[in-house]
């Protein structure tokens, strides 16, 4: 289906183990494309034994021994790209948890930052929320890292801990942790991407809406949406044009202040509030998907090239003279 850009104004909305690591020589193509392939490996390792076993299995909140087991395997993975990584440490309950911090640096004034959170709400997989926007942004390091000759930015990855509830829309966010960390720096940020369930399409008339915007957007679930409040709309716009020009995947652009209802469902909140550019890169998440914040979100329900097609708009988007 031929991929279609709509520009929308509107004021509401919505340890390592099993298949080892990614190299660059595994991943085939050397030029800006992502693999399926790599996107299904990286989702079992992050989603590692989750669900065989005990509820010490998942990684959620209670068990930092599983969220330190992912991040370690992101740390490493991202070593193998060539992308040095440090551990963000904050104690939150006398626990320590951890977001993993990867730099690209090219010695360029400025850079781009792409997010995604790697914990899960209760006992579940976690696979499109929020496996899937790890998944991507490992993919989209892979191809930065050996296209780094044409980067005119340097680029650092982001994987947050505790984006999840009860410490959602608090100051204990790894996204809040990481926003605060760069607000000195915020000039010379062009650009956040936050990926949050980018992995669950259905061509059929499943779409749902908060009330007064079915009639503007699809009714199918076939697409991509870019989420933005009114500083950071040309990046939404740029994103959208980017995945038009490829024409693999639809792209709808939400744009709205950052106070309207259902704008602030994921990390972009955070570094909105320090007033640096951000969007959002989602399915919409519960909007269209009845699995969400439950044991019915595994791997079988996930389009795996569909979520390849998103990695390649961001590419294709960083890449750009």
């Amino acid at each position: 289906m031929r991929a279609l850009h709509v520009q929308r104004l509107n004021l509401g909305m919505l340890g390592i183990a099993m298949f080892g690591m990614i190299s660059p020589a595994f991943a085939g193509k050397t030029h800006s494309e992502a693999e399926p392939q790599n996107i299904s490996v990286y989702l079992q390792q992050v989603i590692g034994q989750q669900g065989i076993g005990s509820s010490e299995q998942y990684r959620h909140h209670k068990n930092v021994n599983e969220l330190n087991r992912v991040s370690a395997w992101i740390r490493e993975q991202m070593r193998v790209f060539g992308i040095p990584c440090q551990f963000q440490n904050y104690t939150v309950n006398q626990q320590t948890y951890r977001n993993v911090v990867c730099k690209l640096n090219v010695g360029a004034a400025k850079k781009t930052i792409f997010g995604a959170h790697y914990d899960v709400y209760g006992q579940q997989q976690g696979a499109n929320d929020n496996a899937s926007g790890v998944a991507g942004v490992l993919e989209t390091a892979r191809i930065l890292a050996q296209e780094k000759n044409k980067l005119s930015q340097n680029v650092e990855f982001v994987f947050y801990t505790l984006a999840e509830p009860p410490f959602f829309k608090t100051e204990l966010m790894g996204s809040f942790v990481h926003a605060k960390s760069v607000q000195a720096e915020k000039e010379k940020i062009r650009a956040v991407y936050v990926l949050d369930m980018i992995g669950y399409y259905d061509s059929n008339l499943v779409q749902n809406y908060p009330i007064g915007l079915k009639w503007i957007y699809p009714s199918h679930g076939n697409f991509i949406a870019a989420f933005s409040n009114m500083q950071s709309r040309d990046l939404s716009l740029a994103y959208c044009n980017a995945m038009l020009r490829l024409d693999q995947l639809q792209c709808e652009r939400v744009v709205a202040p950052s106070f309207v209802k259902g704008m602030d469902v994921s990390d972009q909140l955070n570094y909105w509030k320090y007033d640096i550019p951000a969007i959002l890169i989602t399915d919409t998440g519960s909007y269209r998907n009845p699995q969400r914040h439950s044991a019915a979100d595994t791997v079988k329900t996930l389009n795996v090239e569909k979520m390849a097609a998103v990695v390649n708009g961001l590419v294709q988007q960083v890449l750009q003279p």
